[in-house]
């Protein structure tokens, strides 16, 4: 008997560190969500720290959740947490600028 093909897609997954970048082509069967292409892609074994069903993930800089189904060509981005919230650091910033001579 012949065996099934079943129709794939490319997407690509991103993860960035301050001082790495990690890069992975993948295909997945058509159908495949996000969680199921980063578990396929092993980063976890690589990264432990990631978790492929609570991680905060987007395409193309949109977040999406894990459960999102995954076109043809998608970027998967995986992000890390923020160390700071971006509004107080632009806040602290301003009051410095202020208090600083001319």
């Amino acid at each position: 008997m012949a065996e099934e093909c079943r129709p794939t897609i490319e997407v690509e997954i991103v993860y960035a560190l301050p001082d790495e970048q990690f890069t992975q082509t993948l295909r997945v069967p058509a159908g495949a969500t996000i969680g199921q292409a980063i578990e396929q892609s092993n980063l976890a074994v690589r990264y432990p720290e990631i978790s492929p069903a609570s991680a905060v993930v987007g395409i193309f800089g949109r977040r999406a959740d894990a459960s999102s189904v995954l076109q043809e060509f998608d970027r998967i981005e995986i992000y890390r947490p923020l160390i700071a919230d971006p509004k107080q650091s632009r806040r602290a910033r301003a009051r410095r600028s202020a208090k600083s001579p001319r």
